[in-house]
């Protein structure tokens, strides 16, 4: 699952999941363009130490009437993608009854809305080229929902569904889209998560074991690469079992 000569446009990496897609990416000798609202701090050395090569780009994707123009710019600096990963996200968890209407859309403006307007202003040039591996970054909470996450898991439950729309809509000509669904995974938001919680979580899960963000990232490597030519519209779960 090599991408030599692959060009690689992911949001959402500067940390987390995001960051180890693109690491990983980077390793197997894609030229990867990062995208987040700001700069990581330990970009200059990731630079340095990238088997590939790394640019970034820093942008707001809450301003969705930008985001159109700022895509179109980065297709063009970089003369086309193989590949987009779709993995900006946020929460703004409450309880439903609680939820106000600003954390609601703002969560569907970035998790949903600049996924489906980035995937768009993309497809059209993969299409034009005939080729493409587009990968959206679902979640299980999209299939099965959570309490206190009705905003969220609305974003992803809908990005399953623009997954599989557009998948039907650009196969023919030659462009593939699949969504991943990852489970419990390590991260700044699963660290805050009081120990108690976080044992039952895990005992939930058959592996016993909360997932890594490499474990999403080499399933995210399997859908951008040839090793998974025949497949589009499809959703991944990458839960350790956690849901069958």
């Amino acid at each position: 699952m090599e991408l030599n000569g692959k060009k690689a446009l992911i949001t959402g990496a500067a940390r987390g999941i995001g960051k180890a897609i693109a690491d990983r990416f980077l390793a197997a000798g894609a030229e990867v363009w990062g995208l987040d609202i700001r700069e990581p701090d330990d970009l200059n050395k990731r630079i340095e130490q990238a088997a590939g090569k790394l640019n970034w780009v820093s942008a707001d994707l809450s301003k969705l009437g930008e985001v159109d123009v700022v895509i179109e710019k980065i297709i063009k600096d970089a003369d086309g993608f193989d590949i987009l990963v779709n993995n900006a996200g946020i929460t703004k968890d409450n309880l439903s009854f609680r939820m106000s209407l600003e954390d609601w859309q703002k969560v569907l403006d970035i998790n949903l809305s600049a996924a489906f307007f980035i995937s768009r202003t993309v497809a059209r040039d993969m299409i034009k080229r005939r080729c493409g591996s587009i990968i959206n970054m679902a979640s299980v909470v999209g299939i099965h929902g959570n309490g206190g996450q009705a905003n969220y898991s609305a974003s992803k439950a809908g990005l399953i569904g623009v997954t599989k729309s557009l998948a039907n809509e650009v196969a023919s000509r030659g462009v593939r889209v699949n969504a991943l669904a990852p489970g419990f995974i390590e991260s700044d938001m699963t660290a805050a998560v009081p120990q108690e919680a976080k044992e039952k979580m895990i005992g939930s899960i058959p592996m016993k074991r909360i997932g890594k963000p490499e474990d999403v990232a080499e399933a995210a490597l399997f859908l951008a690469s040839g090793s998974s030519s025949y497949i589009t519209g499809q959703v991944l779960p990458v839960d350790g079992g956690m849901f069958f």
